[in-house]
This record gives C-alpha cells, structure tokens and sequence, in this order.
C-alpha cells in the first residue's frame, strides 16, 4: 500500500473520531467560590454571588404559575424563601440539576393543614432530556412545575461552580 494513501487514511480516522466524540457535560471551576445564589422571579434572572459580587446572571425560566410562593403540590408556582442547595443529581432527566431544599417545616405544615401535600423536588435544571419535552420546553415560556431552568450550558457551570450547601434566595 502506498505510504501517502496509508497516511491519508490513518489522519481521516483520527479527524472522525475526535468529532464524535462529545464534549463532557461536566465543566471544571477554579474561579471565586459561589457563596449564595439569588434568583429575582419577576425579573426572570439568577445571579451567582461571590459574598456581593456578582460572579455570573442567567435569564430563568419558572414553574407555569409563577406569581406568589409555592403552597402546595401542582400549583406550577416557584418556592419563595431562603433555602440550601442540598443535592447535586449528573443523572437527571435534565441535562443537569441541583436541587433546592424546598419544602421548609413551616411549609409542610401549611400545605398539611389544607389537607395537600407541599410539593417538592424542586431543582435548578437544564433542559429536559426527553424530546417531546424538550420541545414544549423549547415554545412555552415558564415550562417547569416550579423549578428555575436554565440553558444547557448554563447549568454546566452552574454545576461546576455551585457547591452542596450554598444558600439560594428565591425572591418574588
């Protein structure tokens, strides 16, 4: 075989096989530590605060029913309070979440005593990985049950940057 054509061939490989490959979700971070987060709801936005500075801002979508604090399960509304990131989740049916730890005791006893349950497993996610949901996502502005979504590659550095235990601040 012709040592040309064989080195052709060999560098064509190698183009195909580095563009296939696809580029991790999970970003890396060495810049100031995240101290809190706060996410204004009538402005659509969230910012990543290092003490008072702002170190990142992103536009938010919210739950179908964003006007006032969530109460109870199915109300399409995002939590209204101070609350802690608890929970980091690389397999989710988003892209990437960390999770909020909605619900406080006080809510749980304010939805009990109206006989509902509080709701929960609100998140800060990236789109949906199926696809017809992805796609409502992609035409209905505040598409999430109560969550606060972001792009796909903005929760890869949120997920990078903010760190289990961080305070979020959910205003209206």
């Amino acid at each position: 075989m012709d040592r040309r054509l064989f080195g052709l061939g060999a560098v064509s490989c190698a183009m195909v096989a580095g563009c296939s490959q696809a580029e991790s979700k999970f970003k890396s971070y060495s810049g100031p530590e995240v101290t809190s987060i706060v996410v204004n709801k009538g402005a659509r936005k969230m910012y990543l605060l290092n003490n008072e500075d702002v170190l990142r801002e992103y536009e938010v979508d919210l739950g179908f029913a964003p006007d006032g604090a969530k109460r109870v399960e199915g109300d399409g509304k995002t939590p209204e309070g101070t609350y802690l990131i608890d929970r980091r989740n690389p397999n989710s049916s988003f892209h990437l979440s960390v999770g909020i730890s909605y619900p406080n005791s006080a809510e749980v006893a304010h939805a009990q005593s109206l006989g509902k349950k509080p709701g929960g497993e609100i998140f800060i996610p990236g789109k949906p990985n199926d696809h017809k949901d992805r796609k409502r996502a992609a035409r209905v502005k505040d598409w999430t049950a109560g969550c606060i979504a972001v792009k796909n590659h903005e929760i890869e550095e949120v997920y990078a940057m903010v760190q289990t235990g961080t305070l979020i601040s959910l205003r209206p």
